[in-house]
């Protein structure tokens, strides 16, 4: 064999990295480029191109901006599992973006995402039962907010401390509450702090030292 023969081939790239490659080179990134890549690679079926692609479309990068084009491309790799795309087709049900505003169909999408264990989502499905679109459902919310603040999701550690603060949906505990309050606050959640700077003021020093305690001790969850 030749040491030509020898050498190691180069790996061609998929169209959908390609796209990829075209949107991080350089300082001035070739939407337009990017785009053409991605379309080459969902019309193919690439769930990950076809969900790039929607979101394209939905900003209008490299692309006319048509809410209506991006739900296409988003429910085809929604269908095929892609758990963004999943979750910006329950965004754009919840907002009516490219569709009518469906709150049950927000919740079919955004509950698919949340089960493959997208923190993000797991606290918008939270959020929807705790407050909008939907029939309340606080034991449901807890749950969704629990997955996500386990996780580290500042506003879902926000929304668990609101509920066991106020005792809705699961058992009243200040102590929990301060924790996840804490939490919230210490990822960035200003409403967190504010109602943890509230709640404080209701407890006994053990309790806010029980409080402190187990925030200290609190790990993110493993994925």
């Amino acid at each position: 064999m030749t040491s030509e023969g020898c050498r190691p081939r180069k790996r061609r790239r998929s169209m959908s990295s390609r796209g990829q490659v075209q949107q991080g080179a350089g300082a001035s990134p070739d939407y337009g480029e990017a785009a053409r890549w991605f379309r080459k690679a969902a019309d193919q079926g690439n769930a990950a191109a076809q969900a790039m692609l929607g979101a394209m479309y939905f900003s209008g990068q490299g692309v006319p901006q048509d809410n209506t084009e991006a739900v296409k491309w988003l429910r085809k790799a929604a269908d095929q599992g892609n758990v963004n795309a999943q979750a910006m087709l329950g965004g754009a049900y919840a907002d009516g973006r490219g569709v009518q505003r469906d709150y049950a169909e927000a919740m079919k999408w955004f509950r698919k995402a949340a089960d493959q264990g997208n923190a993000n989502v797991q606290y918008l499905l939270g959020h929807m039962l705790f407050s909008r679109g939907v029939p309340q459902d606080y034991t449901e919310a807890a749950k969704w907010f629990r997955k996500a603040a386990d996780q580290g999701n500042a506003d879902a550690q926000y929304g668990l401390g609101l509920l066991y603060f106020k005792g809705l949906g699961v058992p009243q505990n200040y102590a929990i509450a301060h924790m996840w309050l804490n939490l919230g606050a210490a990822g960035g959640n200003e409403e967190a702090a504010n109602y943890r700077d509230a709640l404080t003021a209701k407890m006994a020093p053990t309790q806010i030292a029980e409080a402190q305690k187990l925030a200290r001790e609190w790990k993110p969850a493993q994925k």
